[in-house]
């Protein structure tokens, strides 16, 4: 009886083993790895690890902007900034007719030396390198806007600004080399998506 006892123990000690060994060895077997980088990478918006930024000259981009998206664009710096004609002071000052003014141009509005230390007026030109980072257009500025990297976003903000009270000429657009035969053609006009950040430029006068 103790004989058949030790070996009903046995063979259940013997089955418990070999439970044991099969879930060890299914873990190592179906054990996952986290990945080197973790999370998925996300695309640019504009399908751009650049951000965005275009090799069409700016001149040729204001040819194609769209005044209307640019107001689209503006629409977001509206809760800082008017851009109508005596329009009030906000956080940002009032935009009505702001290129070809000096920086810093608005009676009454305390900008930051910063801006007010930039030499020369609002050109187009410069108005792009403002939208683009105001910081490094003009470091120190008090402009919180990290700036919108779409060129063609920023060329439809600058062209509705500028039919807003200032109707300066736009620069006449520059002739672009035709692609090698067999390359890919390359952007020759803006697309002027959707604006986005034209609210930057509101703030521009701060």
């Amino acid at each position: 009886m103790d004989n058949r006892n030790n070996t009903i123990a046995g063979w259940v000690l013997f089955a418990g083993i070999c439970a044991l060994g099969l879930t060890i060895g299914s873990s190592m077997l179906f054990a996952s790895h986290n990945p080197e980088k973790p999370g998925y990478p996300i695309e640019d918006a504009d399908g751009a690890a650049g951000g965005g930024e275009s090799a069409v000259p700016l001149p040729n981009l204001l040819a194609a902007a769209d005044p209307v998206k640019g107001e689209a664009v503006f629409a977001k710096c509206a809760a800082c900034h008017t851009i109508a004609s005596g329009g009030a002071n906000g956080i940002g000052p009032n935009l009505w007719g702001a290129l070809g003014k000096a920086h810093g141009h608005v009676p009454g509005f305390a900008y930051s030396a910063a801006l007010k230390g930039v030499p020369g007026n609002w050109d187009f030109a410069g108005m792009d390198e403002w939208l683009k980072s105001p910081r490094k257009y003009a470091p120190g500025t008090k402009m919180s806007f990290a700036g919108l990297s779409s060129a063609e976003d920023r060329a439809n903000l600058i062209v509705y600004m500028n039919s807003q009270g200032s109707n300066l000429p736009l620069p006449a657009a520059e002739a672009v080399a035709a692609p090698a035969e067999g390359a890919a053609p390359a952007e020759t006009d803006a697309a002027a998506p959707a604006a986005e950040g034209a609210a930057a430029p509101a703030e521009a006068k701060k």
